[in-house]
């Protein structure tokens, strides 16, 4: 296990609504006036004599376009969030579009208009230390968002137990695989996230953790460069092709859009039954492929903790505020960071209504459009 599992302290989001959000139009570059609620002194270390910090600017730096959550959930959550809490703020977004390059350069145009703090969700963990070192020389503290940076002097760290998340992809993986009756040399095709992606290391690590112990094979195994699902089916596909689909009898996916790929090629390839296919992020889409059986889990992250602990980390940070998080986390490089881990949930067809549908995140009428109605009335959500 890695110090960020075995040092993590949980904390559990409590069980109450979660606003859906609907898709917010972020313009590359957008400047959003928002609150801002702080004491004005400057933290150890950073710019002093700019502007008081009720009139901060906070930057946020998302990482891809191609993976939902972060239009519909990360940016108008934490815009929400820094909101509620200071009305004079500005929020300075910024989407790299898969781009270590673009994520580099929108970084020093934020630089450059004086934000008193990064938000970073990077693209490129190697890369982005780039941006945590220009942002340090001009006194900015840096929050790492969901994805780690190999990068030291981080001021915190926001995100879910990433390998405590594959270990529940596996486990989930592993035990459907068992109920089914199959062999215990079965094989499996391993679907991971970008190589570039810290989390995506971890999600790996932790599902290999639960592999290990089995006989399952695993018959290939892919890094999806950028998250493309494009280049996931492709590869999938060929595998394929080169084991047959009779080989197949799992599917690791490291989130929604990889299962979504894995899928296609099955049923390309005339796979009538499915094997069993994880996901994670609890997407409209993939949570509709778990009613109709195509894809067997999905992990549920409760995205708004997250978004607004990143927002309050922020407002204190530019308010001179000292921060204190209750674990810490390790870069692949071997840099501590102080952390805040959220837990998060495996969600099969049966758990659905206990929490997407509980939370608000979904309501039923979302999930059972007429393409998927008479599968939501044979599991009962209704």
């Amino acid at each position: 296990m890695t110090s960020e599992a075995r040092a993590r302290r949980r904390w559990r989001p409590a069980r109450g609504p979660l606003v859906r959000v609907m898709a917010a139009s972020a313009v590359a570059g957008a400047l959003v006036t928002l609150t801002a609620c702080a004491n004005g002194v400057s933290p150890e270390g950073s710019r002093t004599g700019t502007r008081p910090a009720t009139e901060a600017k906070i930057g946020l730096l998302l990482p891809d376009s191609v993976t939902p959550r972060y239009s519909t959930a990360d940016y108008p959550l934490f815009k929400a969030a820094v909101a509620e809490r200071c009305p004079r703020c500005q929020v300075l977004y910024q989407n790299a579009a898969g781009s270590a390059a673009a994520q580099q350069q929108q970084a020093q145009a934020m630089i450059t208009q004086d934000v008193s703090v990064l938000v970073l969700d990077p693209f490129d963990r190697q890369a982005a230390a780039a941006i945590v070192t220009q942002a340090r020389a001009k006194g900015i503290p840096v929050i790492a968002y969901d994805r780690l940076v190999d990068s030291g002097g981080l001021a915190a760290y926001v995100s879910f137990d990433n390998e405590k998340i594959g270990e529940l992809q596996a486990r989930s993986l592993v035990d459907r695989m068992r109920a089914l009756g199959l062999p215990d040399d079965a094989g499996i095709l391993e679907i991971n996230g970008s190589p570039t992606d810290n989390n995506a290391r971890l999600y790996q690590q932790g599902a290999r953790n639960v592999l290990k112990t089995t006989g399952y094979r695993v018959l290939g195994s892919f890094d999806t460069p950028g998250w493309d699902p494009i280049k996931a089916q492709q590869w999938a596909s060929g595998q394929i092709a080169k084991v047959g689909a009779d080989e197949i009898k799992g599917v690791y996916a490291a989130n929604d859009d990889l299962a979504a790929a894995a899928i296609s090629a099955l049923q390309s390839a005339g796979v009538a039954t499915l094997p069993p296919v994880t996901g994670q992020d609890a997407s409209l889409a993939g949570l509709q492929r778990v009613i109709a059986g195509e894809q067997y889990m999905t992990v549920y992250k409760a995205f708004k903790p997250e978004a607004t602990k990143a927002a309050e980390l922020a407002l204190d940070l530019a308010a001179g505020k000292s921060v204190s998080l209750p674990t810490t986390a390790t870069t692949a490089t071997g840099q501590v960071v102080p952390a805040m881990l959220l837990d998060t949930v495996p969600v099969t067809a049966d758990d659905i209504a206990d929490t997407v549908v509980k939370d608000g995140v979904f309501t039923v009428e979302d999930l059972c459009t007429a393409p998927y109605a008479a599968a939501c009335e044979r599991i009962g959500l209704e």
